[in-house]
């Protein structure tokens, strides 16, 4: 056997290895052989599509629940033309190979971020084409295994679960023998889905269900301002009526290696919801952020109760949690390095990050109270009569 033949066998081998270590313990890789796991096998797929999209190699992605019980995901990208065959391929048959650095231009859709590999070998059947320059490159697997080795690109046509055009489309069926459940609920998605669109202006992210009886079902979510957008959605849920008055503002900052992109409204409606992201991923448990944030923010309310001579300035700095009371905020912050805590990644710990968004929060809604004083002198009015109510 020739050198060249050793080292291909050697490659199988070592796919098949991974394969069979993947589909033995699932939960490892995905989280758990329930929901759970479904989603994030969803979810892993469309993290490769958005970050297309982020990265500026894309506009839009799809995804669609077809009428068999398999999960399509789309994106409009470069595809053939990008050059990004011999990539896709390693991801789909390595496990090592993942779909790129964290970045404050990637997102973290799932706390598992294991790539493509573990959704192929964890699905009954896999399908990955990729077209552009007038050609479609097509690839099959079953469980893992390649079904099909194309022996030349095919030239680039139409057909059902295909797109014309340039992009990438991986479609796929989980494994029932893995998973407790395959079915997906296009509510539990559309959330998601909605949630990353609000996390990034620009996102066109579409959910198309064919499974339903009574006719195909859609939705598309696009947000053009961003986490202002997210703020007033959180406080009309909350059942405050819809207005405009909500403070927001982005800024960069190279001390934190990121950015950082900061809504919030106050007084609509009972109780603090603030809530925060690092790069995409939602921070249950918290974070720097969102202690930077709350000091940003007492800290502005401070210092322009001092600058209006109003009375209760002296007893407002010990009072930083009925300064947030009633505050509908999120805090996103998108970092080359972030750190999360824990194997779940729900709390962000990148100490620098506290210092540098409470200063940006401080300074922006500082300016913000100069500019509508009426409205600074309101909130402290608010915080001084929690204070008595206590």
């Amino acid at each position: 056997m020739s050198a060249e033949g050793m080292e291909d066998d050697a490659a199988r081998i070592e796919v098949l290895d991974g394969r069979e270590v993947v589909r033995k313990r699932p939960g490892m890789y995905v989280g758990s052989t329930g929901e759970r796991g479904l989603y994030n096998l969803v979810l892993d797929v469309v993290d490769r599509a958005v970050s297309e999209v982020l990265a500026g190699r894309a506009g839009s992605v799809d995804v669609t629940l077809t009428s068999d019980g398999g999960v399509r995901v789309a994106d409009d990208g470069a595809g053939n033309g990008g050059g990004n065959i011999p990539d896709l391929e390693a991801q789909l048959t390595s496990l090592h190979v993942e779909s790129g650095p964290i970045g404050r231009g990637t997102t973290v859709i799932v706390s598992f971020r294991l790539g493509l590999f573990v959704v192929n070998v964890l699905s009954s059947r896999l399908t990955a084409e990729v077209r552009g320059e007038g050609s479609r490159w097509v690839k099959e697997y079953a469980r893992g295994v390649e079904v099909e080795r194309p022996d030349t690109v095919r030239p680039l046509t139409g057909g059902m679960g295909s797109v014309t055009g340039s992009g990438t489309v991986i479609s796929f069926w989980p494994d029932a023998e893995i998973f407790e459940t395959t079915w997906c609920s296009f509510p539990v998605l559309a959330e998601r889905f909605r949630q990353l669109a609000f996390l990034n202006k620009g996102l066109a992210i579409s959910l198309t269900d064919e499974r339903p009886a009574d006719g195909v079902r859609r939705v598309l979510f696009q947000f053009p301002d961003g986490v202002r957008d997210f703020v007033a959605a959180l406080d009309v849920e909350a059942g405050a009526c819809p207005h405009a008055d909500v403070f927001g503002f982005e800024r960069e900052d190279e001390r934190m290696a990121g950015t950082m992109e900061v809504a919030l409204l106050w007084g609509y409606s009972r109780g603090a919801r603030i809530r925060g992201f690092a790069n995409s991923l939602a921070t249950h448990e918290g974070g720097t952020h969102l202690d930077g944030f709350r000091d940003g923010v007492a800290a502005a309310v401070t210092e322009f109760a001092r600058e209006r001579g109003l009375s209760a300035a002296p007893d407002l700095h010990a009072r930083a949690d009925l300064i947030v009371e009633d505050l509908t905020a999120v805090v996103s912050v998108k970092l080359d390095q972030p750190e999360y805590l824990g194997a779940t990644r729900t709390l962000l710990g990148n100490t620098e990050v506290r210092v540098c968004v409470a200063q940006a929060v401080q300074e922006h809604l500082g300016n913000w109270f100069a500019e509508r004083p009426k409205r600074g002198e309101r909130v402290i009015d608010r915080v001084v009569r929690a204070s008595r109510r206590d």
